[in-house]
This record gives structure tokens, sequence and C-alpha cells, in this order.
């Protein structure tokens, strides 16, 4: 296994790996990849089985402490040097889940943000995910006003 930063070659798996984890209502798209590769592709982090994706986490950097659903919609909205990490998904390919690979890369995204002067990341996530941000060191700060894909968010943070 490989952990690496996204590459523009890297859309097509990426957009992939979003369906398959993700409803259609929740899914980025082909063009949502693409303006966020050319923005942001140092916040993609990809785990690699030779050459096939098997866990990926990314989001964007920014100085606003509170993820919204225009940062979804927005790839401008992302600043190199943020004080945030933010966290838009967190996906493994379903034939590799249940092996540790999104707990080993999410380590990794936090290790990263730290050592790039962070002060914490940002994510939200269903009810049924707290328990295992928890484990990371997420704060769950209660019901989001994230209304993406009409589910229900959590908003969780990890301050450093």
């Amino acid at each position: 296994m490989k952990i690496r930063h996204a590459t523009m070659e890297d859309l097509k798996a990426i957009t992939e790996l979003e369906a398959l984890c993700f409803p259609p209502e929740e899914a980025a798209g082909y063009e949502a990849f693409q303006e966020r590769l050319q923005e942001f592709a140092e916040c993609f982090w990809l785990l690699l089985e030779g050459d096939r994706l098997v866990a990926m986490v990314n989001g964007m950097a920014t100085d606003i402490p509170l993820l919204s659903d225009a940062m979804y919609e927005d790839a401008t909205m992302h600043r190199k040097d943020g004080e945030w990490q933010m966290i838009f998904g967190v996906l493994t390919h379903p034939g590799y889940q249940r092996q540790g690979y999104a707990s080993m890369l999410l380590g990794r995204v936090i290790c990263d943000a730290k050592l790039a002067g962070r002060r914490g990341l940002v994510l939200t996530c269903k009810e049924r995910l707290l328990p295992f941000y928890s484990e990371f060191g997420f704060q769950n700060e209660g019901v989001s006003q994230s209304v993406h894909g009409g589910a229900v968010w959590y908003d969780m943070r990890l301050t450093f």
C-alpha cells in the first residue's frame, strides 16, 4: 500500500470511488473533482494498492472555522495556508472496507495537518460515524447547518 497526493491523472478513479461510496445526491461529480484538483490537489490523500485506488480523504484548507455547503461548490474558497483542514470525504472502496485503511489514511491526514501548522481539522458526518471520528479525538459540536444531499450531518472538530 502506498499513500500519495492526487494528480489530475487520478480524476477518473476519484470520481468512481466517490460514486461507489456516497449516494448520488451526496456524491461529487467529475466536474467538481476536476475543479478541486486544479485548486487543491495537495488536499487529496490517496491510498493505493498497486494502481488501484483503495481509499481517499479529501477536502480543502481555509481560515473559515466551520465546514459549509458552499465549500463543496466553490473550490476557490481554498487557502493554501488556511488554519483549518476541512474534510469533505473519507472513503474506502467497498471491497476493502473494515481493514483499517480509512483509519490509516485519516491518521496520515491528521499528522500532515499538524505538520502544516493548521489549528485542526473539521468535518461533517452522519450520526452512525460519530464514534469512529471520536476515536481520533474529534469532538461532536452538534447537528450541522449543512443540508448537503438532504441528510442530517453533525459538525466534528479536532483542535490541536
